[in-house]
C-alpha cells in the first residue's frame, strides 16, 4: 500500500491517509478481508505520529470500511458492499463528467464519443 502525504496541503495528514485508503478501497485495489498495516508499522512507513494513524482507522471504521480486531489487527471490510458500490459509481460519475468536459473542449460531439466509448470497448473484448 503507497500511501503519499503532503505537508504542503491543506487536508490533515489523517484525512489524506483515510482519503487514500478509501480511494484503494473503493478502486477495488484493497478487498474485503484484506490486512491494512499495523497502526504502529504505518505510523513507523509514514514518519508519523501513531495517533494520527490511529485516528485515520478509526474514521475508516466509522464509515464502515475497515473492521479493526483487537491483537489481531484492521482489516477492509466486507460489510458494506453497497456502500462501496455506490461510491465507486460516484466515482465513475464523475470521471465521465470530466471526459464530457474534455470532449467539450475538444468539439467532439455526443455521437461520436459514443463511437470511441464502443471501439474502446471493442478493444477490451
Amino acid at each position: 500500500m503507497n500511501i503519499i502525504l503532503s505537508n504542503s496541503s491543506g487536508e490533515p495528514i489523517y484525512a489524506q491517509i483515510v482519503s487514500q485508503i478509501r480511494q484503494l478501497i473503493l478502486q477495488g485495489e484493497l478487498a474485503a478481508g484484506d490486512p491494512l498495516p499495523s497502526i504502529r508499522q504505518l505510523a513507523k512507513d509514514l514518519q508519523i505520529s501513531v495517533i494520527t494513524t490511529k485516528r485515520a482507522y478509526e474514521e475508516l471504521e466509522r464509515e464502515g470500511l475497515v473492521n479493526s480486531l483487537v491483537g489481531k489487527g484492521s482489516f477492509v471490510s466486507g460489510m458494506n458492499q453497497q456502500y462501496i458500490r455506490e461510491q465507486r459509481y460516484r466515482l465513475l460519475e464523475e470521471k465521465m463528467k470530466e471526459v464530457m468536459e474534455e470532449s467539450r473542449l475538444l468539439g467532439i460531439g455526443f455521437a461520436e464519443m459514443v463511437d470511441i466509448f464502443r471501439t474502446l470497448k471493442e478493444e477490451q473484448e
